[in-house]
């Protein structure tokens, strides 16, 4: 999350985040500040996985936005199966990938790259799980979930995360999917949808 909502405390240039639950309960990280990148915090995580629980376990998730990857560590902790994480800040991205090998996590992939210019190719193969917490007021989120929809990244019956400084309500996404529930926190509004074909 890259909101003022975050507990993150950076120190020495670094940021830290805690895995909630899952095979790495309790296991804590840094990552490199950065200007706006602060990992979700753990009461929105905890309510999203409390809502994601019975879809995660094996579950194939995306985070073309992945900042600090406090949400795909924490997914890949409650079981998600392969996983890919995009971003375009490389000391972020380093650290994530170190946190992988730290894991020994083999079933996620951390890549180097602009989310929609990634997403704008054809997946080898769709993603059951999306999280989508894009830096605000840059008019991200919306193309993003365009070219998800657009261009094959979703399973017929995917779960997508928004995060979202209006309601979600505002936020034009494709007509076939469903908001499944909604909450704010602080200035931020964070909502789970469900694609339906």
């Amino acid at each position: 999350m890259r909101s003022p909502t975050s507990t993150a405390k950076p120190h020495n240039g670094e940021g830290s985040l805690r895995i909630i639950a899952g095979e790495w309960r309790s296991r804590r990280f840094s990552f490199p500040e950065a200007p706006g990148l602060r990992p979700t915090p753990d009461r929105v995580r905890e309510t999203l996985f409390n809502w994601l629980a019975p879809y995660i376990e094996a579950a194939r998730v995306l985070d073309p936005f992945a900042g600090s990857g406090a949400l795909f560590l924490e997914a890949l902790s409650r079981g998600a199966g392969d996983s890919l994480a995009i971003d375009t800040n490389g000391p972020a991205l380093n650290s994530l990938r170190q946190h992988l090998t730290t894991l020994n996590c083999s079933r996620a992939q951390a890549v180097h790259g602009d989310a929609l210019r990634y997403l704008t190719s054809q997946p080898a193969q769709s993603f059951d799980v999306v999280f989508l917490d894009p830096p605000f007021h840059q008019n991200l989120l919306q193309p993003a979930c365009a070219l998800l929809e657009e261009r094959g990244w979703l399973a017929e019956q995917a779960w997508v995360y928004c995060e979202s400084e209006t309601p979600p309500s505002t936020l034009g996404l494709p007509a076939n999917w469903r908001l499944h529930r909604e909450k704010k926190a602080g200035q931020v509004y964070y909502s789970l949808w469900e694609r339906h074909v």
